[in-house]
């Protein structure tokens, strides 16, 4: 397996340059890649209906990460870069994304890396390691795709840890689909990054890996290199994400999927107004509105905080609102949001609540 180095990157980038100028997509995909204009896309076919899956298998792809085989009847289809929302056994909603083959009908594959309380997590892993078992019936809801890969000639993946989930049904696609690609992979040790194996087979000397006690961090300046005909997608630790924005050439972004919300930088207080109930609550910098609203409706339901479920979503009668969730689509957001997450944009919103 290649270890990391700036002047494999520097040549990769420069292959991608060439390449991308002959544009060689000459077989074509497995399955339909939307085209640049078409919009992000919010459930699948049939998704918006919760249904039952059976849990028919289990895997350790690496230290640390569990997979599940999931199998249903009729369930929707899906496109790499969708993710899916699971029921836990106690009620809590979390969100995988799908690793497995769209053409395989009936069948989702899901991956989580078990998160400690004391390094941030809450819970939602260690349930799915210690009790989604074969032969444990779970609900899903889904799929939705918030990060969808596109048509292109050429392709750079960048992934961090568990962040390889969506971008393995990516780097099989462009794979099928005759495009360039290249793959930087990055995690803390080889043993802990998920699929590297299969990701090596596919790709060969396209796929960078970076363990980070053997190569320190990527060194991400050859995306400055990146032509303007290639699709840079990234998924991780936020601070990974973040540095590959940085080194992006001016005027450019890559495409982004995060597992945590945007944490406010600027908040500034603001009301909101519970129509239904004549009540008005203050919520502070700080605070999100959930948190703020939970004291009047203490019954108020949530679970994911991280704007992802849609569990805490509330009609929104006036106001401008500041959307900051991973799910809902332009359409939705005209009248709703998820008050875990988004705030206000001015000094005050009215929910029917």
């Amino acid at each position: 397996m290649p270890r990391f180095t700036t002047v494999a990157l520097a040549a990769g980038a420069a292959l991608l340059v060439r390449r991308a100028v002959r544009s060689r997509m000459t077989s074509a995909p497995l399955w339909p890649l939307p085209s640049l204009e078409t919009p992000v896309s919010g459930y699948g076919r049939g998704a918006t209906v919760p249904r039952r899956v059976l849990v028919t298998g289990r895997a350790v792809p690496a230290e640390g990460v569990v997979e599940l085989r999931l199998e249903g009847e009729r369930l929707p289809s899906w496109e790499p870069g969708a993710h899916l929302d699971l029921v836990l056994p106690s009620g809590q909603i979390r969100q995988y994304s799908l690793c497995g083959d769209p053409a395989q009908p009936d069948v989702y594959r899901i991956a989580a890396r078990l998160i400690a309380e004391e390094q941030g997590g809450r819970g939602g892993s260690r349930e799915v390691h210690e009790q989604l078992h074969e032969g444990v019936e779970i609900e899903v809801r889904g799929p939705r795709n918030r990060f969808p890969l596109v048509s292109s000639p050429a392709y750079v993946f960048v992934a961090g840890g568990i962040g390889i989930t969506p971008v393995l049904p990516m780097v099989r696609a462009a794979e099928a689909a005759g495009a360039d690609w290249r793959l930087v992979y990055c995690g803390r040790t080889r043993a802990s990054m998920p699929y590297l194996a299969d990701l090596v087979r596919i790709g060969g000397d396209r796929v960078t890996v970076v363990a980070e006690d053997e190569d320190g961090y990527p060194d991400l300046s050859f995306l400055a290199q990146v032509p303007a005909e290639a699709q840079v997608y990234c998924c991780g630790p936020d601070g990974l994400m973040d540095a590959v924005a940085a080194a992006m050439p001016e005027g450019r972004a890559p495409r982004l999927e995060r597992f945590s919300a945007v944490a406010p930088a600027d908040g500034t207080p603001f009301e909101v107004e519970l129509r239904r109930s004549g009540r008005t609550v203050a919520v502070a910098a700080d605070q999100s509105v959930l948190a703020a609203v939970r004291e009047e409706v203490p019954g108020l339901m949530y679970s994911c905080t991280q704007g992802f479920c849609g569990t805490c979503r509330q009609t929104v009668l006036d106001g401008e609102v500041d959307h900051r969730d991973e799910l809902l689509t332009d359409a939705e957001r005209a009248d709703s949001m998820l008050i875990c997450v988004s705030r206000c944009a001015g000094k005050k919103l009215v929910l029917d609540l």
